[in-house]
């Protein structure tokens, strides 16, 4: 055998042994509903604005902070807003953008800017907004039912022992 031919299968040689690694200990560890652990968040809404605001509590429903995240699993944590009412919307978009609903019947295509459902109802603003930034499926709607919205500063969760969250300190 030439010599430059020795070299190169010794040389590939110490490459496979450098390639044996133990794979068993690299498995992918994927989330279940047994093995979920699901937190109670309070956030408060005060002077936070609406989609920024709504973004990042979709991520804490769907549980992308959490180490163990598995899309196709309802692993996000319950979260509780008070202090709806006091959210705020930039710009002209209490009043510019328009959300279109249909009754069904002829003629019964209604409108409601965002301005008025702050007022006329926060949770379904909120519910709307974050429904948006959900999967379109029976998971998003599984995990908008871990959302409790509520006008005032009072809800009635604290039997759950619910964490004071700072949404300007996650990203």
């Amino acid at each position: 055998m030439p010599e430059w031919l020795s070299k190169f299968v010794k040389i590939n040689y110490k490459l496979k042994q450098l390639k044996a690694v133990d794979t068993l200990s690299y498995k992918t560890i994927s989330a279940n509903k047994a093995t979920v652990t699901k937190n109670w968040v309070v956030v408060d809404a005060t002077d936070q604005v609406l989609g920024r605001m709504g973004s990042k509590v979709a991520k804490l429903l769907r549980g992308k902070y959490k180490p163990n995240f598995t899309p196709h699993v309802d692993c996000g944590d319950n979260v509780i807003i008070i202090n709806a009412d006091k959210v705020k919307i930039t710009g002209n978009k209490a009043t510019d953008r328009v959300y279109l609903r249909y009754t069904g019947y002829p003629g019964g295509q209604r409108e409601m800017t965002p301005g008025k459902l702050l007022e006329k109802s926060p949770d379904k603003l909120f519910r709307k907004v974050i429904k948006g930034m959900l999967p379109k499926n029976r998971l998003g709607d599984a995990i908008l039912r871990n959302l409790y919205v509520y006008a005032g500063s009072e809800h009635n969760h604290q039997a759950q022992q619910p964490k004071q969250l700072d949404l300007n300190s996650i990203n």
